[in-house]
């Protein structure tokens, strides 16, 4: 099982334990609370991910051995805790690793997938291809 298969098989573990929606929606967005603020410089309209209703900035950082390490904010705090859970399955990851990784069946299987309206499904979306741009580009490198 590789690293991201394990971070997800881990929050679906957490999710488990929760019961209704409504408990794991308190739950994300308690994750969201525990994200590092991010700075004014990188409140930037370059870091700034389209698509979403709310704003929403995810700041990119290669690391020394190739990896992708992820950073990000909303001011919505729904939204931070979905950039919570990309960060955690995301942060850490190879390029490759990242774009082979399927989002969309890893929120059905947290069982997020249903539970999010048009808007915020639209927005995970974005911000998914924004991490899957940043890998290609990184790969590219």
């Amino acid at each position: 099982m590789s690293a991201i298969d394990q971070k997800l098989e881990d929050l679906a573990a957490e999710f488990e334990l929760l019961g209704d929606w409504e408990e794991r929606y308190r739950y994300v967005i308690d994750l969201g609370k525990d994200l590092a603020p991010l700075t004014a410089a990188e409140r930037s309209d370059a870091n700034k991910v389209r698509g979403c209703a709310s704003q929403v900035w995810l700041v990119t950082e290669p690391q020394g051995d190739g990896s992708l390490s992820f950073r990000g904010d909303s001011d919505a705090h729904i939204v931070r805790g979905l950039i919570a859970i990309l960060l955690r399955l995301y942060s850490g990851e190879q390029p490759q690793t990242i774009l082979a990784f399927d989002a969309k069946a890893a929120f059905a299987t947290l069982g997020l997938a249903g539970a999010l309206s048009s808007q915020r499904s639209n927005g995970l979306a974005s911000m998914v291809a924004r991490i899957r741009r940043d890998a290609e580009l990184a790969q590219a490198a």
